[in-house]
């Protein structure tokens, strides 16, 4: 989702957040990777993992092209020490840059394949930050956004409109943070605009056919725990609601015979050789 302006839950936020992003990477990537393996990318490409966290994607990364050289960059040097740890056995083949993702300096025209995921939403301008991996990627390489949108989920049966509660609730605590949980559908018009070519809209789909219940279920407790106080009190639902509606999306989800589905956004684009 994304950060509060209070310390405290925000340090709380991060703690889940790194919990969910796991959670997310398991069970995004089956789906992910086919996307990514369809790209026509050099034997060795020099791959920029923007925002990447505790390195869950830049591990996976690095396996899936064994070849590949990988900057990770990411705005704190925790996540950055254990993204290290966790791809060491790619040694030299990976490095790590701190920096925020505005401001730290990218080699310009230089990757192959340039990766930003799970932050759009997060963000106050995802279209400077679409333009910064652009600028970043040579002509004729590769972005690939995993841009969410959290008006692209659904529950049944849940307990009252958990529909409405994402408008009201969760969607609007972002935007008064200064961010979108719905940039997901934006990032099309945004690619185009920037001049990428061939751009088009891949879906994930997170439902029970496709990702196990319990790993889904780790997101939204996750999400719970970071989140439910601060929506509460930037809105006009109560702690109790808003804990009273992800315990049912819980519910839904871990019910075998409740139904639930997520399409989570991944836009892709070439940069344009001219």
């Amino acid at each position: 989702m994304t950060r509060s302006n209070n310390p405290q839950a925000s340090q709380m936020a991060d703690e889940s957040m790194v919990r969910g992003l796991s959670a997310q990477a398991r069970a995004i990537w089956p789906q992910e990777q086919e996307l990514l393996s369809k790209y026509a990318l050099p034997e060795a490409p020099r791959i920029l993992d923007l925002a990447c966290g505790t390195g869950e994607i830049s591990e996976r990364l690095g396996a899936l092209f064994p070849r590949a050289s990988l900057l990770g960059v990411d705005i704190d040097a925790a996540h950055l020490e254990k993204a290290e740890a966790r791809c060491a056995a790619h040694g030299e083949r990976m490095s790590w840059l701190e920096g925020d993702i505005y401001e730290v300096d990218l080699p310009s025209g230089h990757f192959d394949l340039s990766v930003c995921r799970h932050i759009l939403q997060a963000v106050p301008d995802p279209a400077r930050v679409a333009q910064r991996l652009v600028e970043a990627t040579r002509p004729g390489g590769i972005v690939h956004l995993v841009a969410e949108d959290y008006a692209m989920m659904h529950f049944h049966p849940t307990r009252g409109d958990n529909d409405r509660f994402w408008l009201d609730g969760p969607i609007v605590f972002a935007n008064r943070l200064g961010s979108d949980l719905r940039s997901g559908r934006t990032m099309f018009t945004i690619l185009k605009r920037l001049g990428l070519e061939d751009v088009r809209v891949d879906y994930v789909t997170i439902d029970p056919m496709r990702v196990p219940r319990e790993v889904v279920a780790e997101i939204w407790v996750a999400w719970r725990d970071g989140f439910a106080e601060p929506i509460s009190q930037e809105t006009p639902f109560s702690s109790e609601e808003v804990h009273d509606q992800f315990e049912s999306m819980i519910e839904c989800i871990r019910n075998p015979e409740g139904y639930f589905i997520w399409h989570l956004p991944v836009v892709s684009g070439r940069r344009s050789q001219s």
